[in-house]
């Protein structure tokens, strides 16, 4: 079977009808038992207090922040080169659920970073990066809405996509570009040595999990509402020329 049936639009509607239940519950189940077991089953940070928890919900949403628009991104050069509308409703379809992550980081980050810092916001490299990457998401998002031929906006929307992917990298290793900045590293790393403390980590790899399949199944339930737009346009098209 060819990786590329998954790309027809009927195939897709099949196959993700079955998984999306699975991908909704188990997703929500792991995110319920991260938060509660990180919010009130571990012990306060020996340095940052309380605070520390909001990392339960800061770095999950910057992880999807920025490989949801990397997603976007692999989706996008699939329409250029093979011309498959699913992925290109994918990828419109992950905007706004990665738009919401980025939020979500960029408000978690200041109420984490204010009594660390001392303020809301500084322009550190990874901030601003950040702060960019959503206003192209808002880009992203209004160039959709428009152009009214889809193909043409397929196409510029993922041209854009290739531009914004540069924010979604600086976004993900501006401290180890710029070693300087009030950010901390990342919480987790293939080191050892660079993640947070065991008692910390385990609820966090739990959090991300739930994070991971929450997006994919509002990606894959937002995909096929794009697709049944499609078909219903489509439908209304012909009816007026008939």
């Amino acid at each position: 079977m060819s990786l590329w049936e998954y790309a027809n639009p009927k195939r897709f509607m099949q196959i993700s009808a079955a998984v999306l239940p699975w991908v909704a519950g188990f997703g929500g189940v792991c995110l319920a038992v991260g938060l509660i077991w990180g919010f009130f089953g571990t012990p306060e940070d020996y340095r940052q207090g309380a605070t520390v928890k909001i990392m339960y919900l800061h770095v999950p949403a910057a992880l999807l922040a920025i490989n949801g628009w990397l997603m976007m991104l692999a989706a996008s050069l699939i329409w250029l080169i093979r011309r498959h509308h699913v992925s290109a409703l994918a990828a419109r379809a992950a905007a706004p659920v990665g738009l919401t992550m980025t939020v979500i980081a960029l408000v978690t980050g200041a109420i984490w970073g204010q009594p660390m810092w001392g303020t809301w916001w500084v322009w550190d490299p990874r901030l601003t990066s950040f702060l960019i990457l959503g206003l192209f998401y808002l880009g992203y998002i209004a160039l959709w809405e428009a152009i009214d031929d889809a193909d043409t906006a397929a196409d510029l929307t993922s041209v854009l996509c290739l531009v914004g992917s540069v924010f979604a990298i600086l976004s993900r290793y501006a401290v180890l570009f710029w070693n300087q900045g009030l950010h901390q590293g990342a919480s987790l790393s293939l080191d050892k040595e660079e993640n947070v403390a065991d008692v910390f980590y385990f609820p966090l790899l739990l959090c991300i999990a739930g994070f991971v399949l929450i997006f994919l199944a509002l990606v894959l339930y937002r995909t096929r509402t794009e697709i049944r737009l499609r078909r219903l346009q489509a439908l209304m098209a012909r009816d007026r020329l008939l």
